[in-house]
């Protein structure tokens, strides 16, 4: 029972500092019952220890609620102060009479972060909402400056597939560039493009300027022999760019005449020297949506430009562009940039051990440490598609993951910077304790005896004279700090007494792999068996086992 008295005290403690008042006995069995419907069968068991905790709690002040909170259930303290915005959500779409085709186009140059996560759930929530095709494009004919890694294209589909967002079609623009010529050669002669060969520099004192170059006013003749000696190897890189003819008075610099397809000599990851012109980005992405029957795009709206330039080329052929919503930039407290160039430079520089490593906000690293696809699911589709930029807290995502791991996941006892503590009297042998406090799903038996580890930190908060109780065991009073002692004080479950965990001195060794550093100690030889799952160490927060041998390593989720 004494797992169940800790909920109770959580969630009474919620409820005080919610109302500044003294815990409602109703609210709180309501909360109990509710998060844990398998206590409800043991409604008139629970029932007493509730009085018992609230009569307890009114002994304390206000601020010692909040204090208590703070310290063993910040997350619920968290709630409180989280504003609900009646907007959030994913709006309705126009023109879905005949289902909608979505795409996410990503540049497979690292794996998918929690930025790629939100593009791949939304696209794909609003196919399974009105029906359609979900596409994975790989926007990737950039052999150069974003090369492509040829491990990404897997993991992105591998991702896709862990956040349930399975494509219905997987497209590889690198190995459609044959389909784009027929296309750049037909805007040609459409007057609607021109073979530019004016340095870099030059051209951009003229965009800057406003002034039309002097190529752009060469023949459709002149402009397809131009091209073909782009693509037969006539024109050395740098020499030439095909333009799409825009507006050179454009009030956005950014608009006029915008490049289309350059010479580039460098071998691509996956077709190698097969194409020596390849597109940039805005002409393979306007092309592709029309050749997919995209019907919706979602873009940053960073990205706005993007669309007055892809606007021209349809024009020019006469094609239909697709609806756009713009969406604002997400930021996360917890990480930095989202950029799959910048992680993957500290990647190289040793700064990180790679793209699972738990400190980087890629999908994998949030896989690895037990962050469940459900709960990122629920919270990117929750964040909707607003235009405003959003800055958020991982511990929004990690309130979501508590609600589904916490019923499957086994507790256990885990010691960090352990100190050996000396007890004297009858300690008994082993210890049973429950795999989950609310769940009847059996015990695990941990040795015990009069020699155990505890944490330095809990030894650093007591005092010689101190009542304790070891959790799940019995207990203790202090006898000495340096060395460590105590001595058996009985097995009877104390009303106020402060409890603590330990681990036997012969558990396996244990390294907790978090955000911010790492924890090493020792814990209960039980964890051995929970390879691939969740656990939470009790008293310390929800992990994912993902190794054993002869040091356990796991990846910290949250508290």
């Amino acid at each position: 029972m004494e797992e169940i008295r800790e909920l109770i005290e959580k969630y009474a403690l919620q409820n005080a500092v919610k109302y500044n008042a003294a815990p409602n006995a109703g609210a709180v069995m309501g909360k109990l019952m509710g998060e844990h419907p398998e206590l409800r069968s043991r409604a008139k068991e629970v029932s007493p220890l509730v009085k018992e905790v609230l009569t307890d709690l009114e002994k304390t002040s206000i601020a010692q609620w909040q204090e208590r909170l703070a310290a063993i259930a910040p997350e619920l303290l968290a709630e409180l102060s989280e504003k609900k915005d009646p907007e959030k959500g994913l709006p309705a779409l126009e023109r879905t009479e005949n289902g909608v085709v979505m795409r996410f186009a990503p540049n497979p140059n690292g794996p998918p972060t929690l930025g790629s996560a939100r593009g791949i759930i939304v696209n794909s929530e609003y196919v399974k909402k009105y029906g359609g095709k979900f596409i994975i494009r790989f926007d990737d004919t950039d052999p150069v400056k974003k090369r492509p890694m040829p491990e990404a294209y897997g993991w992105y589909l591998e991702d896709c597939a862990w956040l349930g967002a399975k494509p219905d079609l997987i497209i590889t623009a690198s190995e459609r560039v044959d389909q784009y010529y027929p296309i750049a050669e037909e805007l040609i002669k459409r007057g609607g493009a021109y073979v530019c060969g004016c340095a870099q520099a030059t051209f951009k004192e003229h965009k800057d300027k406003g002034i039309e170059c002097e190529h752009r006013a060469q023949s459709v003749e002149q402009n397809l022999s131009l091209w073909r000696k782009m693509l037969d190897g006539t024109l050395a890189e740098g020499e030439a760019v095909l333009r799409v003819k825009t507006d050179m008075h454009h009030k956005d610099p950014a608009i006029r005449d915008w490049p289309a397809f350059r010479i580039v000599t460098a071998s691509h990851p996956l077709v190698g020297t097969k194409y020596r012109v390849w597109p940039l980005l805005d002409f393979e992405s306007a092309v592709e949506d029309h050749l997919l029957g995209t019907t919706h795009i979602i873009r940053g709206k960073d990205l706005a430009d993007s669309g007055s330039r892809q606007r021209y080329l349809y024009d020019y052929l006469g094609w239909q562009y697709p609806l756009v919503i713009h969406w604002g930039r997400i930021k996360i407290h917890q990480f930095g940039s989202f950029s799959t160039s910048k992680l993957r430079k500290a990647i190289e520089a040793g700064e990180y051990s790679g793209w699972d490593d738990p400190r980087v906000p890629t999908v994998r690293a949030i896989r690895g440490r037990g962050i469940q696809a459900e709960a990122l699911r629920k919270f990117m589709i929750e964040l909707g598609v607003g235009e405003t930029d959003i800055s958020i807290s991982m511990d929004s995502i990690y309130a979501e993951n508590r609600k589904i791991i916490d019923q499957e996941a086994n507790r256990r006892f885990f010691v960090w910077d352990p100190v050996a503590l000396e007890i004297e009297g009858d300690v008994p042998a082993r210890a049973h304790a429950p795999l989950h406090p609310a769940i009847d799903r059996g015990e695990r038996v941990i040795p015990a005896g009069n020699r155990l580890f505890i944490c330095r930190s809990d030894l650093a908060s007591l005092k010689i004279g101190d009542l304790i109780r070891l959790k799940d065991l019995c207990n203790i009073e202090i006898t000495s700090l340096e060395p460590a002692r105590a001595r058996f004080a009985g097995k009877d479950v104390g009303k106020r007494t402060k409890i603590i965990h330990w681990a036997p001195t012969d558990g396996p060794k244990v390294r907790v792999l978090k955000p911010d550093g790492i924890d090493e100690g020792v814990g209960e030889a039980g964890i051995a068996e929970e390879l691939g799952k969740v656990v939470q160490f009790e008293r310390y927060g929800f992990v994912q086992i993902n190794s054993v041998g002869e040091t356990i390593v796991a990846y910290f989720a949250h508290r």
